[in-house]
């Protein structure tokens, strides 16, 4: 049984000093990369906004980030422009290890009429991102998820991957949350282990993984 670990959003605008900085959101960094050395398979997903999308609130005269309206039907929270395309903040940071990471995933927010949290499919579910097909080519079937935020794309991504049967874990102190409403990260954590989401801790997935040989060298540079 063959298992990857899915880095979410680990990107620029997401960190302190960021467009849309979440709380100690650069504290998951020496997790992922510590996390990595144990994994054969990681991935990674990038917020991949064009310019006029719709989760921007400069894109909805009259509207400020935080500010909820509806778009097609679904709520839409409005976010300060963030992860622009091909932008330093769209980027990884320096010391995020992507020596590790085989294949990122960077259709996630593409479109810019629908939002997309989880890596798997856009809010509305009408269009796929790929890692679903990729994790069954590659006989995954186990995924273990940190990154950002613990309460949007990490649950979002955790959620579909239980969904699609996929054994899934959520590294709990490799995430971070935006907490947009006070307690928005725990309550989060709660929907997910509902779910049948496995929340746990990195020395926790560090010991279970241990016997095995940590794999030092580079399997493959990043796949854009």
């Amino acid at each position: 049984m063959r298992d990857a670990l899915i880095l979410v959003d680990i990107q620029n605008d997401f960190l302190p000093g960021g467009a849309l900085p979440v709380p100690d959101g650069d504290q998951v960094i020496p997790v992922a990369n510590r996390l990595a050395k144990y994994f054969d398979l990681v991935l990674a997903t990038q917020d991949w906004h064009p310019p006029e999308h719709v989760s921007f609130a400069a894109n909805h005269p009259g509207r400020k980030p935080g500010d909820v309206v509806y778009i097609d039907g679904q709520e839409q929270v409005l976010w300060p422009v963030h992860c622009v395309q091909d932008t330093p903040g769209a980027q990884f940071p320096p010391a995020l290890d992507t020596s590790r990471i085989t294949q990122v995933f960077r259709s996630k927010g593409a479109d810019p009429a629908v939002d997309s949290y989880s890596g798997f499919f856009d809010n509305a579910r009408k269009h796929a991102t790929g890692l679903e097909d990729f994790l069954r080519k590659a006989g995954v079937q186990t995924v273990y998820l940190l990154g950002l935020a613990t309460d949007y794309c990490v649950p979002a991504t955790a959620l579909d991957a239980v969904s699609l049967g996929f054994q899934t874990f959520v590294v709990e102190d490799g995430c971070r949350a935006v907490d947009l409403k006070p307690g928005d990260g725990r309550r989060a954590l709660e929907r997910m282990r509902s779910a049948g989401v496995q929340v746990v801790r990195s020395d926790q997935v560090i010991a279970s993984r241990a016997a095995r040989t940590p794999k030092t060298s580079n399997k493959a540079s990043p796949t854009r």
